[in-house]
């Protein structure tokens, strides 16, 4: 889609698929283990709470109000205390359970720890919602039993409850990885925490960031992926000036008096950062193509992440009844695919209804509706989508891929190998066919990965790199490929380095560069890899979950200094 991720235009499988790339799935470090892959389960009823009392009861009875003699032995006393309120505690009295914990806290000799620790977690699950007394209970638990599970994950809810999220997730964070990460509770808060702490984060940030202009391999793929959009076509020769119309390999003069035309030539030029303040002279001179410099401004703000900006000229240029309707169906692509980004599916789906009624034979609207029927999981109907784009445009090397990868994805999620192998087959034909899409060959290397074809998928990105050799993104997926494959980390490493080398505005390769450090347990590197994919993040939405990956790091940063806990490294 036109705007949907406009970091990665052509990047093939989103971003589920990078902690299978990678390779052990580390959830709080690759986080995409669980913002895709999880299955969730229904929540429990009540506040989830775990009720029960931590110690089984002793041999020698205690009931209600009722002692047995008088133990000598402090600890046998104040296990007794302790039984007493376990009793209290499953009946739901609680302020008795807590009385008869804070007695067994006193009894207990302070050198037998162990026991120490249970009574107070076993105290702080007593004081039910008084979650600042928990806090401190479990964190006197925690103190004399640093591994201990249960006060820790209790603590880590008291503290969301406290809205303290940073610890919070210190403590998820700690028992995710004395879980082995095979807890589902504990997986479904951090992942919680996570998406909270990345919003309020994004949400500051973004709104007071300075916009950057992506680079122009960036940039050039974008406009590829439109093949009837009349802003990106290059001047016409009614439009440049008489005197250089026979000139060649120089871009063409235009008169001053039109700041669209200057920003049109600008283009060619790949001037890109003159363009928004060119079309803005045209639009405040109400100049001859003021709906084209509307659009071709709302455009370069969504490229470098003002969707602010653009909205208000998408709408101008929709809401131009006189204006070519090849404009305002871009325009409405546009806008529908920054709603998408928004995370307003409805108001995306709209628009790009609304382009194919006014502008019912154009490919564009087709083609980038079928990419957001895949991110919607709507897969049948974004293959009619590329149907009737390729039946509209037959060349459309790009549509057909897709199709293929729309196809494709079905088959694999859906365990239907011989859908599968009609995918693949498919891939061929297209690649056969379109020698020089490289994103036919890009979306083909990611299904021979899934298929663990790894020789045959290294061969199609070394493709996708002959005829794009500065598209960076090729180079990360490449590079993480040799991990899954040789478990040639140094390999892997290197082609990504080569992808920052190549576009140092590439956010999607500081990222895996990150994921990759968290992995080999280099968290400080990771840190600072995220950090520098946030300032390049062209949304909230993917700077909100760029920073969850980050805090993510940095929570175990925390946990390591705390509790000497470190997850497995590659």
């Amino acid at each position: 889609m036109a705007a949907s991720k406009p970091v990665e235009p052509q990047s093939g499988l989103p971003r589920w698929q990078l902690a299978l790339l990678v390779g052990t799935p580390i959830v709080l470090g690759v986080g995409a283990v669980y913002l895709w892959n999880r299955s969730r389960t229904k929540q429990r009823k009540g506040t989830g709470e775990r009720k029960t009392p931590e110690g089984s009861a002793s041999p020698v009875q205690v009931l209600f109000g009722h002692h047995t003699h008088a133990q000598s032995c402090p600890l046998d006393r104040a296990q007794a205390a302790k039984n007493k309120g376990n009793k209290y505690f499953k009946a739901g009295k609680y302020e008795n359970a807590i009385q008869c914990y804070t007695e067994a806290i006193a009894l207990c000799p302070k050198e037998n720890k162990s026991d120490l620790s249970t009574f107070y977690q076993n105290r702080a699950a007593a004081y039910e919602q008084q979650w600042t007394e928990v806090v401190q209970d479990c964190s006197q638990a925690v103190e004399l039993n640093p591994r201990y599970i249960k006060a820790l994950f209790r603590r880590a809810k008291a503290l969301e409850k406290l809205d303290n999220r940073k610890e919070c997730l210190e403590d998820v964070t700690a028992v995710c990885i004395l879980e082995a990460f095979q807890n589902q509770q504990s997986m479904l808060l951090a992942d919680k925490v996570l998406k909270q702490l990345g919003k309020e984060k994004a949400k500051e940030k973004y709104k007071n960031r300075e916009p950057m202009m992506p680079s122009p391999q960036f940039i050039k793929s974008y406009f590829s992926s439109f093949a009837d959009d009349i802003i990106s076509q290059p001047l016409q020769k009614g439009e440049k000036k008489d005197e250089d119309k026979d000139k060649e390999g120089e871009a063409a003069e235009v008169s001053e008096s039109s700041g669209y035309l200057k920003a049109k030539q600008y283009m060619e030029e790949e001037n890109y950062d003159k363009i928004i303040s060119e079309c803005t002279k045209e639009i405040e001179s109400c100049g001859r193509y003021t709906a084209e410099a509307l659009l071709l401004r709302a455009t370069f703000y969504l490229l470098i992440g003002n969707a602010t900006g653009a909205q208000p000229d998408l709408d101008q240029v929709i809401n131009m009844q006189d204006a070519n309707v090849k404009l305002r169906a871009n325009a409405l692509i546009k806008r529908g695919s920054m709603y998408m980004q928004q995370q307003e599916p409805m108001l995306s789906t709209q628009d790009f209804n609304m382009a194919a009624e006014i502008d019912t034979r154009n490919p564009d609207v087709y083609h980038h509706r079928g990419q957001l029927k895949i991110l919607l999981d709507q897969v049948d109907e974004a293959v009619g989508d590329f149907d009737e784009c390729i039946l509209l445009r037959p060349d459309s090397a790009l549509a057909q891929a897709q199709k293929c990868f729309a196809l494709y994805r079905q088959a694999y999620t859906g365990n239907n190998p011989s859908q599968v192998q009609t995918a693949m087959d498919g891939f061929e034909d297209v690649t056969r066919r379109f020698p020089k899409c490289a994103e036919g060959y890009a979306l083909y290397a990611q299904a021979l990965t899934d298929q663990q074809q790894f020789g045959k998928a290294d061969e199609m990105y070394d493709k996708c790199i002959e005829l794009e050799p500065d598209n960076a993104t090729t180079y990360v997926h490449k590079g993480l490929l040799q991990l899954q494959w040789k478990q040639d980390l140094d390999l892997g490493l290197e082609l990504i380095s080569k992808a920052i080398e190549i576009d140092n505005k590439c956010d999607f390769a500081y990222e895996t560069m990150g994921t990759i450090e968290v992995q080999r347990g280099n968290l400080d590197k990771a840190i600072d890899m995220f950090n520098k994919a946030i300032n390049l993040a062209k949304s909230e939405m993917e700077m909100a979950h760029l920073y969850s990956l980050c805090d993510a790091a940095y929570a175990q940063t925390e946990v390591a200094r705390k509790y000497g806990l470190k997850p497995p490294t590659l």
